[in-house]
Parts: structure tokens; sequence; C-alpha cells
């Protein structure tokens, strides 16, 4: 039912540097960036695999750390996206594993981002 969000990032080099690289292990680029003259000259980043769905605005404070979670199409692809956060520089939350409490077949892996923000892909398919 969401057709997009956003969080804030202090950092727009380091978040758009990691993001990058995350997304790319779950199949999404950087699809869009608004032009800097309808943002006041800060970063508006657009993120997805079909359209931009996910963004990035700069702000001089990120706020609360928030939770996403982005599907994945295999646990291999949650393994990658867990590797690929790590060498980018993430927290670790929670390694790739079974969540067998939410249900069965949820493999998950769960990273802070360089804001704070609780950053995770899921698959819910079996093995």
């Amino acid at each position: 039912m969401i057709d997009h969000t956003g969080i804030f990032v202090t950092d727009p080099a380091r978040s758009t540097a990691f993001y990058d690289i995350v997304f790319a292990a779950l199949g999404g680029r950087l699809m869009m960036t608004v032009p800097p003259e309808y943002t006041g000259g800060k970063l508006s980043a657009g993120y997805g695999r079909e359209k931009p769905d996910f963004w990035l605005a700069e702000a001089e404070e990120a706020g609360p750390g928030r939770h996403y979670a982005f599907r994945a199409e295999s646990r291999a692809q949650v393994d990658a996206f867990y590797a690929a956060a790590m060498a980018a520089g993430a927290r670790d939350n929670g390694p790739p594993g079974i969540r067998a409490d939410y249900h069965p077949d949820y493999y998950a892996a769960f990273v802070f981002d360089p804001d704070g923000n609780n950053i995770e892909a899921v698959c819910h398919r079996p093995e």
C-alpha cells in the first residue's frame, strides 16, 4: 500500500555511497535526483527497482531512527545485502537467519545505516 517513503540523511555523500552498495545487492539502484534548484541545494535522491520509491533527503538532523524492510527475492539476496551493508560501514543489528517468531520462512538480516536507521532485507520464501 505504500507508494514511496523516505528518510533524512545528514551526510549525503556517505549515505548515497552506502545505499548505492546496499541496494545493488537487492537489485535496486539510484533512479532519480531532484535538481538542486528545486531543493535549495540539498540532496533529494530516489532509489528503487522499477521506480524511485525510497528517498533520501538531506537535513541538519536525521531524527529518531526508523525501521525499513526491503523485500529480497531469495535468501541469497538477503545474505548479499548483509555482506554489502557491512562492507559499506553498517553496524550489525542481526545477521542473516530465520526469524521463526514472525513465521517459519521469515529469513532476514538487519543493519543500522550511517544515520542509525534500522534497515532490513527479508525473504518470505522457503529455501
